[in-house]
């Protein structure tokens, strides 16, 4: 597919996923998208290929390495929203432990767990996330299963993965189950 929007005959591609090429031969860019987007994106020689996320070129805007538009409905859900939704969906587990567990701790982290592992194969998102108009996506297509959200959800709870972010807005919760954080 990459060929065809490459325009030259002397180029061999390698294409991996998120988007990236390593193009050997005469060409040094080629346009992202075939049509989707215009911009000429300076791709490395082969002979010293990106080993890293950071050795990639940064993203013009949250998501376009992953191919979702820029703003509107499909694109990368901004911090804005992921707050409200977390705040949500803290506040329900911690109303449900007053109500039912003496606001233990411990029944707030599993109540969290169990919304943000039920709901987001079942509807989209957790409840949080669906009041706030977002909703989780497997990036390889498809339903999202079960795997996804249970390593999702325990990622976003040890915190640290969550607050550690790439030019695409996601943090490792996400990226490691390969999901993401759309505007639904």
């Amino acid at each position: 597919m990459l060929g065809g929007c490459l325009g030259s005959t002397n180029a061999t591609v390698a294409s991996f996923p998120l988007g990236y090429a390593i193009v050997s031969g005469m060409l040094t860019s080629y346009q992202v998208g075939c049509g989707v987007s215009r911009r000429l994106v300076s791709v490395p020689d082969s002979t010293n290929p990106p080993k890293t996320f950071g050795d990639a070129a940064p993203s013009e805007y949250p998501g376009e390495r992953l191919g979702l538009p820029q703003s509107g409905r499909g694109s990368i859900a901004r911090i804005g929203r992921r707050v409200v939704a977390l705040v949500i969906d803290w506040g329900y587990a911690m109303l449900i432990s007053l109500a039912f567990f003496n606001y233990d701790a411990l029944a707030i982290t599993v109540i969290f767990i169990i919304g943000q592992v039920v709901f987001i194969p079942t509807i989209g998102g957790s409840i949080g996330h669906r009041l706030t108009g977002l909703r989780v996506i497997s990036l390889s297509g498809g339903w999202v299963g079960i795997w996804r959200p249970v390593v999702r959800t325990l990622l976003l709870c040890l915190i640290l993965p969550a607050l550690i972010w790439d030019s695409d807005q996601r943090a490792f919760h996400d990226k490691i189950p390969g999901t993401a954080l759309i505007i639904a």
